[in-house]
């Protein structure tokens, strides 16, 4: 039951089960490349495992690879291996615009999107303090469909934001992540099974 309103509120279809497409296998980085944020940590990928090393600021990647704007969800498992900040930087199409998942910002624990009516994560309705465990795999889902972008961790709905009506945006320093990417802020990183469908 719980799949089927999942599936209902992602795709808008019950029956049909879309197939998953993994966007990360083995020890290739495949079409992830690393943005040259000035300072950034080396990214690396082994056993499935993408791992982006602490950078004095910005660190990461982005897909240069055929990605959806819309009506799409994507996961991923990641953890903080080293550092204090947003171990997460999920940036995703949101139509024609973007927006940015940050987990543990502003000093380790701020969650939430940016940026929304032109407020980052750590300042509009979806801004939430979450204690997050270094070395501990967290899951993370991210659903965008024409009327909401809507967020899980752990299985746990924990955003549900409107797109009607409202500025999707993400901050200037994140940019280079568009369309598709991750990054962390002064943190070492691992991200796993990451996928979409």
């Amino acid at each position: 039951f719980a799949m089927s309103v999942f599936l209902i509120c992602c795709t808008g279809l019950a029956d049909e089960k879309p197939q998953w497409t993994p966007l990360l296998a083995g020890d290739e980085l495949g079409a992830w490349k690393s943005i040259p944020f000035g300072g950034e940590g080396e990214v690396t990928a082994k056993n499935g495992v993408l791992r982006i090393e602490m950078g004095v600021d910005l660190s990461g990647v982005t897909w240069e690879g055929k990605f959806p704007r819309s009506n799409f969800e994507i996961e991923l498992e990641t953890r903080r291996v080293d550092g204090t900040d947003f171990f997460c930087g999920l940036t995703f199409p949101v139509g024609d615009d973007h927006c940015s998942l940050i987990l543990g910002g502003w000093g380790g624990g701020v969650v939430g999107l940016s940026s929304i009516d032109g407020h980052d994560a750590a300042n509009n309705d979806t801004t939430q303090v979450v204690a997050f465990d270094e070395n501990r795999w967290y899951a993370v889902r991210v659903c965008v469909t024409d009327d909401a972008i809507t967020c899980f961790l752990d299985g746990k709905q924990i955003i549900d934001q409107p797109r009607p009506d409202h500025v999707i945006s993400v901050r200037d320093e994140v940019i280079p992540c568009q369309p598709l990417g991750l990054a962390t802020y002064a943190t070492t990183a691992e991200i796993r099974g990451i996928r979409w469908r």
